[in-house]
């Protein structure tokens, strides 16, 4: 979809227009996230982490508080926000990055939305607390509203995958609140089988995603296991690479917006590669 259809942002002086692809950095404060959980043992290092994203070309920060791997164990939301709040009041002092919470918890969103964050990132799209979505409207907040099957994590990996990436489209459509402050993310890895294709059918068609929600597309292959999968590697430093080829091939099919735990290698990779195109 063309950039020029998508309606831009503004937070806290950073403006997302679209004219080209964002980066989303994520800082993760649970202890069970599948590829770095525990890693960030305190506010201080969170944060501290958050500032080194921003720095490596993280155009966004997206702080989570509870795992959503196949494995994870759920949270209340009580706990959800006294991991999340801190950092995200600590990183809205020293970033000028928009924050954005990854919650699917209505209490959690509003939490955040209070201590400053302007993004709520939803990967169930209201389907885990339909409150969820609704609150982002009433803060007038950016919503992404990510796409799975299920009500609660154990049913989403035991979901049946889509046939294609028009069956993602349409569901993602019907839950969309608030069209002109909505982004949406097809869920990579969320239900979507173990066979990569179906993963990658979404990615090659995150440009019509967007032309059919007439939203930004956020694409998250970040260490996805479907990656692994297809690399035969569980390596950091590998599932980073196959993250970039991911990344760039969703770039090259019209995503907006990409989620990544190493923005600095992305980076380096979208300035060749625009370079090459003669962007």
């Amino acid at each position: 979809m063309c950039s020029g259809m998508l309606r831009p942002f503004a937070f806290r002086g950073v403006a997302l227009d679209w004219s080209r692809p964002y980066i989303m950095g994520v800082v993760n404060v649970t202890p069970d996230s599948f590829s770095d959980g525990g890693a960030l043992a305190s506010v201080e290092a969170a944060v501290a982490h958050g500032e080194r994203l921003v720095e490596r070309g993280a155009d966004v920060i997206d702080v989570g508080g509870e795992a959503t791997n196949p494995r994870a164990k759920g949270v209340t939301a009580e706990e959800e926000i006294a991991r999340v709040i801190p950092v995200i009041e600590g990183l809205v002092k020293r970033v000028k990055a928009p924050i954005s919470v990854d919650t699917t918890k209505a209490a959690v969103a509003k939490a955040a939305i209070e201590a400053g964050a302007e993004i709520v990132n939803d990967v169930s799209g209201g389907l885990f607390d339909p409150a969820t979505p609704r609150v982002a409207a009433a803060s007038d907040v950016a919503y992404i509203c990510g796409h799975l099957r299920g009500r609660a994590l154990e049913e989403v990996f035991k979901a049946e995958a889509p046939a294609g990436w028009e069956e993602v489209a349409n569901e993602l459509d019907a839950r969309i609140i608030q069209r002109d402050m909505t982004w949406v993310d097809p869920g990579l890895g969320f239900g979507k089988g173990a066979d990569p294709a179906c993963n990658m059918d979404l990615i090659r068609h995150a440009g019509d995603l967007a032309a059919r929600t007439r939203c930004p597309v956020v694409l998250g292959p970040s260490r996805k296991r479907f990656l692994a999968k297809m690399i035969g590697s569980t390596d950091p430093k590998d599932l980073d690479a196959a993250t970039v080829g991911a990344c760039l091939a969703g770039v090259a099919a019209g995503a907006n917006m990409l989620r990544v735990h190493d923005p600095g290698l992305l980076r380096a990779a979208l300035v060749v590669y625009f370079e090459n195109r003669g962007s």
